[in-house]
């Protein structure tokens, strides 16, 4: 039986046999030693997006550390609220830092634990996922939205309907309208700054190469 360890684009941790392109955590662990999650989804504001493998480590999967979580792709993770990793994402860490610094016009890139405090203030409303509306046009490629209950991401004039194992419908992408962004206002801001996050072969197939 699968575990409970994969991360929706609106940060609910489902079970699914699906595993997806990357791995994360949430800085802690969440589950018992029976390997089922609690109440409590994260154990400090550090949510980090993993390679799912770094320098041949082998680990346990919900095993005596920390709670493995996993997810579609990059796109999901962002969604949910969760950030390149320093350690095993290095190259990608600092790039997302980097459009971020472009996205506020800051002099220096932001440490972590600054991303991390706004990103947990924007991502949750009490123990519940943080809805941002926002105007449609205005949102980057790789930003998700939520229309009548189903996630889709944005890509080019085409919006991508989100399941655990893939993308499954393209419509086209609405204009001249508002809708709740499942992504933070920081890292849609980071998106349009230049961040390039990785996406599910799905996403290729359906609508194409980004453009």
């Amino acid at each position: 039986m699968p575990l409970q360890n994969r991360v929706t684009p609106d940060g609910e941790i489902i079970m699914t046999p699906a595993r997806g392109l990357f791995m994360g955590n949430r800085g802690g662990r969440l589950h018992d030693d029976e390997k089922r999650l609690g109440r409590r989804r994260w154990v400090t504001k550090s949510w980090i997006i993993c390679r799912t493998a770094f320098k041949n480590r082998h680990r346990t999967v919900m095993g005596n550390s920390y709670t493995e979580l996993f997810f579609l792709d990059e796109v999901t993770a962002l969604a949910a609220g969760h950030r390149p990793c320093f350690e095993c994402r290095r190259h990608d860490a600092k790039a997302f830092a980097a459009a971020w610094r472009r996205a506020v016009s800051a002099p220096i890139p932001p440490r972590a634990a600054n991303m991390d405090a706004r990103l947990h203030a924007e991502r949750l409303s009490g123990r519940d996922k943080r809805y941002h509306v926002l105007p449609i046009d205005d949102l980057p490629d790789g930003a998700m939205v939520e229309i009548d209950g189903t996630a889709f991401a944005i890509r080019g004039d085409l919006l991508l309907s989100w399941s655990p194992g893939g993308y499954t419908e393209v419509r086209p992408r609405p204009r001249n309208a508002e809708c709740p962004v499942l992504t933070p206002p920081a890292i849609v801001c980071a998106l349009a700054a230049g961040y390039l996050p990785v996406w599910h072969d799905s996403a290729i197939a359906l609508a194409g190469p980004s453009r």
